[in-house]
Parts: structure tokens; C-alpha cells; sequence
């Protein structure tokens, strides 16, 4: 069922902005609030222009896309406009995107594609328009709040679920966006496509990088980034040189298969170290990490950040898109934060988000994020992870 926009005025009264990728959920949004009698407008952004990406089946943002959006707006009986924000969307975050596997990092540009692309720059044209809110396909909710801010919310279908790639919403943000998606499944939408006679009822999701036309995202690291792609050595965790590798933009941490060298027992990707082109692996056991320091993060928690996590936050963090939030303690002050993970976690990242969601609420609300910069192992345990573990054994 549609969430309600919570908005004044009358529907007929009330223009949106929908973002429409050419995808099915962007375009059931529109349909359902063109049904509702709000004024739909619907902008589609160009982004880039990759000749193969232009028919491949997962990609979003490109020619065919654009025409499947048209299509949607015509069908549906609503303008439509295609801006370009091809180079706003290399400088954003391709180029940003390149720079962080030179780093050694694994990147998500569909964070850096939500915050600097669609919350920013199309949600200030949503306002030109006179638009009293942008909405777009994402399965997140937003709700309102007793002193009228709004929260972000998982999705009610837990396998849709985006919060994790939202995370960098400012507040300001969260008060003019809407995401009519949020209590709906998949299966729901797909259906509400063709009630609605859309021809996108059927059509494939996009996928995590949808601007690598071919799938191999290194084309563009090497294009961009080309120092990326310089030789190094592949040396266990004691600094034994165990092999050779053809560029550090390969690996990610975690990886298994792929790595070029024989070993008696299984080895993983444990460490990138950029400035000496070193790929660091060891037993799966060498994975698991405690402490996670972030940089850049946001917060849309309630109040101030440093107030909130006085003396330690309980909180539940998601460290890659896939896993399962799990309990944590967030700490620190003035703009240096920390996660300590209760139970630990293999295949932590730096350049993935780390996601903070509120340990008390029975709608798992979104507390805000960071980017993980580095990562540690706890060499004793923490006994203030204790309230958490026992609330987990029940």
C-alpha cells in the first residue's frame, strides 16, 4: 500500500518531482501518484554515454533507459524532462570512484550517485519546479516525527531494503523527499506496473555499478586511475613474498578466488596497502575485525551526534549492502567516531559504508553512517558489548 505523502494541500494542488531511472520502480511511483491527482512531474538523468551500456540488460541512466522513460511518462500523462549531468555525474562520482580503489578501497558509488547527484543537484531543480517534495523508487521509508523532522526507515520488505545506500541523507534532505515504495514488496510493484499498463512491468533491475558497460569496472580504473594498475608483490600477513599481482584495483578485501598463488589451505584478501602496491592475505580466521574507524560521518539521529553517543551508543551497524545489521557500540566526539563490533565481522572494508540503525526501534530506524577508513582486531574482550550479546541470546 502507498505511504501518504504527508503533505499539505490537495493532491491536484501539489506538484512532485519523480526521479525516473526507466526502471520499474521509479516508474510504478509515478503512475501511483499521477493516480492519487498529484501534479507528476518526471525528470530522468543523463549520466553517461557508454555505447554498450545503452542496451545492456542492468544498466539504468542511459539511452535506453531514457526511452523507456518517456514512455512510462506518456503512457501515464505526464511531462517529462531528460536532464544531462554527465559531467557532474564523472566528477561526483566516477572519478571519485577510480580514486578510491588507487586507495586500496572498495567503494559505493551508488551512495556517492544518491548524495551528490540525486539529493543535492536534482532535489535544488525539484524546488525551481515548485515541487513540494521529490520522490523516487527507493524501497526506505520516511517518517514523521513528534517535533515534525522526519526519520529515515527500513523498507518493510527486508530483501529490497535501501537504507544502506541513504545513509548520507542530510535532515534538510529527509523533510522534502518521499519514497512511496517504502511498504511495498517487489512483487507488489511489478504488479501495480501492470495494472497500471507500464511496459517496464517486467524489466530487469539495474545493477550495484551501473555505469561499467562491460562489467569489468577496472576498464575504468585503468582509464582514470592508471597507477591502480601497477605491478606488486602478494605477501602473507608475516610480509613473505608470496606471488605477484597486476594491480591492487583486482582485490577486495575478503576475496578468495582470483588471488594467482598456490597455498596448502584456503588464503583471503585480509589488506590493500596502496603506497606499497601490497596485497596482503592470510586464513580466513585474519578477516575478523572489532574496531572500525569512519570518516565523513552523517548524522539524522535525534540532536547533536556527540551528545547522543555520550559515554557509548548501542546500536545495531551494517558494514557491507549484504549483511545483517548486527550489535555494535558507536563512540567518540568531534568528528572522530568508532565502531566496536560486538561479535566481529570478516571482509571489513575500507570505502564500504558502515550504517547505523537505533537498537530500540521496532522500525529500525536509520541513525546515519560513515565511510569505513580503517579497521582493527580487539585483543580482549569488551565487557560493555555485554548488554548486547545478551539481548541477542534472548
Amino acid at each position: 500500500m502507498l505511504n501518504s505523502l504527508d503533505l499539505e494541500g490537495r493532491p491536484q494542488d501539489t506538484r512532485i518531482v519523480v526521479a525516473m531511472s526507466g526502471g520499474v520502480d521509479s516508474s510504478t511511483t509515478a503512475a501511483l501518484l499521477k493516480a492519487e491527482g498529484y501534479d507528476v512531474v518526471g525528470i530522468t538523468l543523463q549520466l553517461y554515454d557508454h555505447g554498450a551500456a545503452t542496451h545492456r540488460k542492468g544498466a539504468c541512466c542511459a539511452g535506453q533507459d531514457i526511452h523507456d522513460a518517456r514512455n512510462v511518462a506518456e503512457r501515464i500523462g505526464i511531462p517529462h524532462y531528460v536532464l544531462d549531468y554527465e559531467d557532474r555525474f564523472k566528477e561526483s562520482v566516477i572519478d571519485v570512484f577510480a580514486e578510491s580503489y588507487a586507495s586500496g578501497e572498495t567503494p559505493v558509488p551508488c551512495i556517492e550517485c544518491n548524495r551528490a547527484i540525486k539529493f543535492r543537484d536534482l532535489l535544488e531543480t525539484a524546488r525551481e519546479l515548485g515541487a513540494s517534495a521529490l520522490a523516487t523508487g527507493h524501497y526506505v521509508a520516511s517518517r514523521r516525527l513528534a517535533d515534525g523532522a522526519r526519520a529515515l526507515v527500513c523498507a518493510a520488505d527486508a530483501e529490497r531494503d535501501q537504507s544502506y545506500f541513504l545513509f548520507a541523507t542530510t535532515r534538510e534532505q529527509l523533510q522534502y523527499l518521499r519514497f512511496p515504495l517504502g511498504d511495498m514488496t517487489k512483487q507488489e510493484t511489478r504488479d501495480l506496473a501492470r495494472r497500471f499498463g507500464l511496459a517496464v512491468a517486467d524489466k530487469h533491475d539495474s545493477q550495484d555499478i551501473c555505469f561499467v558497460p562491460t562489467g569489468r569496472y577496472t576498464d575504468i580504473i585503468t582509464r582514470l586511475r592508471p597507477n591502480a594498475m601497477d605491478p606488486g608483490d602478494i605477501v602473507d600477513v608475516d610480509g613473505n613474498v608470496l606471488g605477484r599481482h597486476q594491480g591492487i584495483a583486482h582485490f577486495t578485501v575478503g576475496q578468495r578466488k582470483g588471488l594467482g598463488i598456490a597455498a596448502g589451505s584456503p588464503l583471503y584478501v585480509i589488506k590493500l596497502d596502496a603506497s606499497s602496491h601490497r596485497v596482503v592475505v592470510g586464513p580466513r580466521e585474519a578477516l575478523r575485525m572489532d574496531r572500525i574507524t569512519l570518516r565523513d560521518v552523517n548524522w539524522i539521529g535525534d540532536g547533536d551526534i556527540d551528545r547522543a553517543i555520550a559515554g557509548g551508543l548501542e546500536v545495531f551497524v551494517r558494514v557491507r549492502s549484504t549483511r545483517a545489521p548486527q550489535p555494535a557500540w558507536l563512540r567518540g566526539s568531534d568528528g572522530r567516531y568508532e565502531v566496536e563490533l560486538v561479535a566481529g565481522e570478516e571482509g571489513v572494508s575500507p570505502g564500504q559504508a558502515c550504517v547505523f540503525y537505533d537498537a530500540t526501534s521496532g522500525q529500525a530506524r536509520v541513525l546515519g553512517g560513515g565511510f569505513i577508513q580503517s579497521a582493527a582486531r580487539r585483543t580482549t574482550a569488551s565487557s560493555s558489548a555485554r548488554p548486547l550479546v545478551d539481548a541477542m541470546r534472548g
